[in-house]
């Protein structure tokens, strides 16, 4: 299993683009992906479970992956957080 820490930066915090093009690449892979905000964890697949999450800007999220698949998936969402002005935490 892979975990990494998200601070997001972008203005409107995860709401319906981004959120959709985030489900959209963990669609394509075949293993787990997960969301946890507050506490609460969602399927990273499921858009109606990311929009659930209300993440705002400034928000700290993390994102699990565990499957065969995990470390390309986690490559892809890093690299698509990265270029929506999303941060990662080191």
């Amino acid at each position: 299993m892979i975990r990494k820490e998200f601070v997001i930066a972008h203005p409107s915090g995860l709401h319906a683009r981004p959120a959709t093009l985030i489900v959209k690449i963990a669609n394509r892979f075949d293993c787990e992906l997960r969301i946890t905000h507050e506490g609460e964890t969602v399927d990273l697949k499921s858009i109606m479970g990311v929009l659930s999450l209300g993440v705002d800007k400034g928000a700290l999220v993390v994102i699990e992956a565990e499957g065969e698949d995990e470390l390309r998936a986690m490559e892809a969402i890093s690299d698509h957080i990265t270029e929506m002005n999303i941060q990662g935490k080191e």
